[in-house]
């Protein structure tokens, strides 16, 4: 069989010195796993470090990738896994030439860091000015270390266009579909995300830190009404029968759906028609209108302020942008 075509975008994943072992295979499973409606790649993903030498990972073994940091010059996108110790983390600094290999690759390429990697590039000097965030748990020293960063110690990741963060370990995971998303689609990023077997979508503002307590014996939960709702989106769906569907009150239904989703149920709920309004946006030819009312949102005028407080863009600008990639 003959090969396919040289996929579209290249990404380079920079593995560094104490580089955290589950965030270094993230890129490869989740943009290395996007592929368009005839299977092919979307994205080429491939790692290395400085030198092209080996460099030991945080789970006390070392990885030999088949390239240096020459790859960052021919990278789209350069990701840059979070780091266990090393001195951006100790006292905010990193060598003049990782400086230099990262700053050079932003001019020409978007740059992503996962979990602490956001002091790798705070250090590099790629962050000052901009928002950003990281593991809540190393909060006050990036904030010590870095204080030109606008950081957000509260979100899952941060979407600055050409520079975009994100807290620990499962945040990564998060970013990464957010990616896939914004440069293919829903449609795209959800099928990486069930191949996966992970959440398709939370959104980058939501909380890295909910508790979410045992519940109570013999409490039913409110999954089963989260998937009811999804099935009546185009209903009215008021607080009240949520709560009804779920057999529980009001307030304890509100309770228990905050602390199995970290959110509140109608800012769920808006999230969810959001998702369902551009998968129909990108994927079918309905109207504005036929999406609004599909989608829950009931006018024209309700979608585009939903759409454009979520995203920035109306539905026509939406839908023309995905058309045309």
């Amino acid at each position: 069989m003959a090969p396919g075509p040289t996929p579209r975008h290249e990404v380079a994943v920079l593995a560094l010195p104490g580089t955290i072992a589950f965030e270094l295979g993230l890129p490869h499973r989740l943009l290395g796993g996007a592929v368009d409606a005839g299977e092919r790649p979307l994205y080429r993903v491939r790692v290395a470090t400085l030198d092209g030498g080996p460099v030991r990972t945080s789970a006390g073994y070392s990885i030999t990738p088949e390239h240096d940091a020459t790859l960052l010059q021919g990278a789209s996108t350069v990701v840059v896994p979070g780091v266990q110790g090393g001195a951006a983390m100790a006292d905010g600094r990193v060598t003049e030439e990782l400086s230099t290999a990262l700053r050079d690759a932003a001019g020409h390429a978007r740059m992503l860091s996962i979990c602490t990697g956001a002091f790798v590039l705070a250090a590099a000097g790629l962050l000052d000015g901009r928002p950003a965030t990281t593991h809540w748990m190393h909060a006050a020293a990036f904030t010590r270390h870095f204080p030109a960063v606008r950081l957000d110690p509260d979100v899952l990741f941060v979407d600055d266009g050409d520079v975009l963060t994100s807290a620990g370990n499962a945040a990564g995971i998060d970013l990464l579909l957010h990616l896939v998303r914004r440069d293919h689609g829903s449609e795209v990023a959800n099928r990486v995300a069930r191949r996966n077997v992970v959440a398709p979508w939370r959104e980058g503002g939501q909380s890295q830190f909910v508790e979410r307590p045992l519940p109570d014996v013999g409490d039913t939960g409110t999954a089963a009404t989260r998937a009811w709702a999804l099935e009546h989106l185009a209903e009215p769906l008021p607080l009240a029968g949520l709560a009804a569907h779920a057999r529980m009150s009001v307030r304890t239904f509100t309770r228990r759906f905050r602390e199995e989703t970290g959110q509140s149920p109608l800012r769920w709920l808006a999230s969810q028609r959001i998702a369902l309004a551009r998968r129909l946006l990108e994927s079918t030819d309905a109207s504005i209108d036929r999406v609004a009312a599909d989608a829950g949102f009931g006018t024209p005028a309700s979608l585009r302020q939903h759409l454009r407080a979520s995203i920035g863009v109306a539905p026509g600008v939406y839908r023309r942008t995905y058309r045309g990639a």
